[in-house]
């Protein structure tokens, strides 16, 4: 079972402090290069996976979705997404994505905004994705770039000079960390991006775009904070699509 992390008390009321946790996608810099990845949605079936406070979700919603579902591990998570929904018509559902077992062949996309490095099995995850996609559907995520997350303490280094620098670490060490990140003891998965590809690949998703997020000068002048993003990608977002015209069965 994966960590319930966002359950906890004090990691709750932390993430929920940020920019993205406070405005949904308006908060979150990389939304529109992760949107631009997105097929049309109207009249769509959409599955959000690691939903959240749903603002994805709600997105879709006015997108013209016919049918949106959201799925998280974290009751108070969804609990909020329900309260900021309000009477919109989304249904969200806890599960723990390590062991649910999707609607064979339900959706025309799904999506999932940095959960899935949460995940000690992507391939299994990448099988469930395509048994649940309609022939031809979408599947597009976000998740911490390898650069960043193969580093259990993701700290800065001065070079000689005294500029800031970023070491990558065990890169080639695919696997568990733990780290301190709002709380102490946070689970992660690092995988390289060619396992990433591999295990698309393995289950007939065909990957269609991939980006290395890093900001633009517009968004550095927004956000100056960003300006680190330009030294190393912290995310990586990837748009695939299911090959062939038959859904595959567990």
């Amino acid at each position: 079972m994966a960590q319930n992390i966002y359950d906890d008390a004090a990691f709750f009321e932390g993430y929920s402090q940020f920019p993205r946790s406070r405005e949904g996608l308006a908060g979150a810099p990389e939304w529109p290069s992760l949107r631009a990845m997105l097929p049309a949605l109207r009249d769509r079936t959409v599955l959000d996976l690691g939903c959240g406070f749903g603002a994805f979700c709600r997105w879709a919603v006015e997108q013209g979705a016919s049918d949106v579902v959201g799925l998280d591990l974290s009751q108070r998570m969804l609990d909020t997404a329900r309260e900021r929904s309000g009477d919109m018509p989304i249904r969200y559902e806890q599960a723990d994505l390590e062991t649910f077992e999707p609607q064979i062949g339900a959706f025309d996309l799904v999506f999932s905004s940095l959960t899935v490095h949460y995940l000690a099995d992507f391939d299994a995850f990448c099988a469930k994705v395509r048994r649940t996609l309609k022939p031809g559907g979408h599947f597009v995520f976000s998740m911490e770039h390898p650069i960043f997350a193969s580093r259990a303490e993701p700290d800065w280094i001065s070079d000689a000079a005294g500029k800031r620098a970023w070491a990558i670490q065990d890169y080639n060490r695919e696997g568990e960390r733990v780290t301190d990140w709002i709380a102490k003891g946070v689970i992660k998965h690092h995988r390289k991006i060619a396992t990433v590809f591999a295990s698309l690949s393995a289950h007939g998703l065909v990957v269609d775009a991939m980006d290395e997020w890093g900001p633009t000068s517009a968004d550095l002048v927004a956000i100056p904070a960003l300006a680190d993003e330009i030294v190393r990608p912290m995310l990586l977002l990837m748009a695939a699509h299911a090959a062939g015209d038959r859904v595959i069965p567990a």
